[in-house]
């Protein structure tokens, strides 16, 4: 007996058989079950997704011989000619192949006759975007007076080429392309029916190999068992495929969240020993991360049915969100990249050094939480113990000085401190500085900066700019001076003012508004450096 391929032989031949595209169903079973037939449909979606499928069964349950229904026998002598496709009154035209205008004026010559055996006359003409504008002017034609046996139905996968003198006489339909969860729960439903055994992580990447098509996702997984001797195994498909072991891709994150540039490079080393494509890497890295960056913020998001989702909870975990959507866009960027690099494994090896450059220091979990207070009580200032500079005498009486606000800004820009060290130094006032501490003031409105870490970090920061052990103390309290957000804030808004005042002064501006009744829009003015 002849093999009749998967993506053949579960061709759906009802509308009750179709999986998804409800949007497109719902409408046409009422459409028939109503009566309220339209003479010309138009099915537009990307490949494999059930265009030349939907009409098929539309031309079934036009012409069968129980009458038009939404639910065609398939038993009659009509519906089982349109399936084996020797049905006389459907006529199937590949445009792609007959688009010259004396092929479509050949077609369109005996629409004027009835039907020889069904109730309706039915054109299916695929891919009608390949008609020629000459082509289109014969169609048009009938399509605007079309007579009552005949019926038209097109699919194409690029509609944006159509006429619109087309479109307007058609009703359309469009497509989607299927979800993994969808395409995965056929793919299941087919090989428990053909009582072929498989593991779930090999479903899943047929799945997602599929991209959206389940012509696709059957055509491979025909493939994928021929390729696994009768049964359809997780290594099997990935070779096929091409993909990466997706241990290779947790190692990876594991060494990053420990900050191993190191290990990163040894990881990429052993995953270049399996020849991949680094593209394909880096997507399946990228993939990875957006299911981490979902967990964390919806932790009941991993479902049972993620056949990794131990690992991502896991890493998820590890990880902090910051780092997650830092290494999330520079794999993004890379891959956009990736073609221009010198070859394809310095160019992975270089993001990956580059998620860790661009780490933000001491950037765990842990350092971004705000330490707890009890509720009713200010917040608690963080103080500490004066020390004396090295070769100082404890008795020496320390040098106070007063500061400006301008100073402060100054030391800001230059102690090199990023992220939330900054925002807290930069929403400060120095209120007092002495040989051996300084003394700041933060406002109550940015309270949330209080945090001992921090402090640390901004206090080690200071140490380094003057050379000399220093005690930090930061309180809460009302600020005398300009802080230097908002003193840089003061400075844009007075460059925006010189702006508009050299555009509104400018003697060609000046005559513009006087000849041609110009008029000034105020917010596309801005300084320039």
């Amino acid at each position: 007996m002849t093999y009749q391929v998967l993506a053949r032989k579960w061709r759906p031949r009802t509308f009750s058989e179709l999986v998804g595209q409800e949007h497109v169903l719902r409408a046409l079973v009422n459409a028939l079950d109503n009566q309220r037939l339209h003479h010309a449909f138009l099915f537009t979606g990307t490949r494999g997704v059930g265009k030349t499928t939907i009409a098929r069964v539309l031309a079934k349950a036009l012409n069968c011989e129980t009458g038009v229904t939404s639910a065609p026998c398939g038993a009659c002598s009509a519906c089982r000619e349109i399936d084996e496709g020797r049905f006389i009154d459907l006529i199937e035209v590949d445009a792609a192949s007959r688009t010259k205008v004396e092929d479509t004026r050949e077609l369109l010559e005996n629409v004027q006759y009835s039907p020889t055996r069904g109730r309706y006359k039915i054109y299916l003409i695929d891919e009608v975007h390949m008609l020629s504008n000459h082509s289109f002017n014969a169609l048009l034609k009938t399509l605007e007076e079309p007579p009552p046996h005949v019926k038209f139905l097109l699919a194409t996968t690029d509609p944006q080429r159509l006429p619109v003198t087309i479109l307007s006489r058609c009703l359309q339909f469009n497509l989607k392309q299927l979800p993994k969860e969808l395409i995965r729960g056929h793919v299941t439903n087919v090989l428990k029916a053909e009582k072929v055994a498989s593991d779930a992580a090999a479903v899943a990447l047929i799945a997602r190999a599929a991209d959206g098509s389940m012509r696709d996702a059957l055509s491979l997984l025909d493939q994928a068992i021929a390729y696994g001797g009768g049964e359809l195994r997780e290594a099997d498909v990935r070779t096929m495929l091409g993909t990466i072991d997706r241990s290779h891709v947790f190692a990876l994150l594991d060494r990053l969240a420990a900050g191993d540039a190191a290990g990163t490079l040894d990881c990429a080393a052993r995953l270049a020993e399996q020849a991949p494509d680094f593209s394909d890497a880096l997507a399946e890295l990228v993939s990875a991360l957006h299911r981490i960056a979902v967990v964390q913020a919806v932790p009941g998001a991993a479902g049972d049915d993620w056949d990794d989702r131990e690992e991502i909870v896991r890493l998820a975990a590890a990880i902090s969100p910051e780092d997650v959507q830092l290494y999330y866009q520079i794999g993004l960027i890379g891959r956009r990249d990736l073609p221009m690099v010198p070859d394809a494994r310095s160019g992975f090896e270089m993001v990956l050094l580059r998620m860790l450059a661009f780490r933000p220091a001491g950037g765990d979990a842990a350092a971004q939480e705000v330490p707890a207070r009890s509720a009713g009580t200010s917040p608690a200032v963080a103080q500490k113990p004066a020390r004396c500079p090295a070769g100082a005498s404890a008795v020496k009486k320390p040098v106070v000085r007063e500061a400006a606000s301008d100073e402060w800004a100054g030391i800001v820009g230059r102690l090199g401190i990023d992220g939330l060290v900054r925002e807290l130094a930069a929403n400060c006032v120095l209120k007092e500085r002495r040989d051996d501490a300084l003394h700041l003031v933060l406002g109550a409105s940015h309270v949330h900066l209080h945090n001992n870490k921090f402090e640390k970090r901004l206090e080690q920061a200071l140490q380094q700019y003057y050379k000399t052990p220093l005690a930090l103390r930061v309180e809460i309290g009302e600020q005398q001076n300009h802080t230097p957000v908002q003193l840089a804030a003061q400075h844009d808004r007075e460059r925006q003012r010189h702006a508009v005042e050299a555009i509104e002064g400018d003697s060609n501006v000046q005559a513009l508004r006087e000849v041609f009744g110009a008029k000034i829009v105020p917010d596309s003015i801005y300084p320039v450096e």
